[in-house]
């Protein structure tokens, strides 16, 4: 039997895990492409998403981090783990936190398109 997932409860949730847990870029995306798919999304689909061939242990150990954090919440669905992102916890907690992250990592983005386009 796989051991439960640990999730901590809304008024638990710790600003500074949310900031180590966001710091980074591939953990943010995930939590991007988490927040325009309110059913949840498992690690292969993640992929598909991103572009990417990130391992699955490596996507569980991002998922964990997230979770952990309380950035995202994960259930079991047969033998895949399917997470969604806990933006009304998180806005209720710390309004707009999450949203300017998220926008500071786009608006990067952007930036180092247009400085490697020209």
């Amino acid at each position: 039997m796989p051991r439960p997932l640990q999730h901590p409860a809304a008024d638990d949730i710790a600003i500074e895990a949310v900031l180590y847990a966001l710091a980074d870029p591939l953990r943010a995306a995930i939590v991007r492409e988490l927040t325009k798919a309110p059913q949840g999304l498992n690690c292969t689909q993640i992929n598909e998403r991103l572009g990417s061939e990130m391992p699955k242990s490596t996507c569980s150990q991002h998922f964990r981090i997230l979770r952990e954090a309380g950035v995202i919440f994960s259930e079991r669905k047969g033998v895949e783990l399917f997470s969604r992102a806990r933006t009304r916890e998180l806005s209720a907690k710390f309004p707009g936190l999450l949203r300017s992250i998220l926008n500071g990592y786009e608006q990067a983005t952007a930036d180092a398109s247009r400085t490697s386009n020209g």
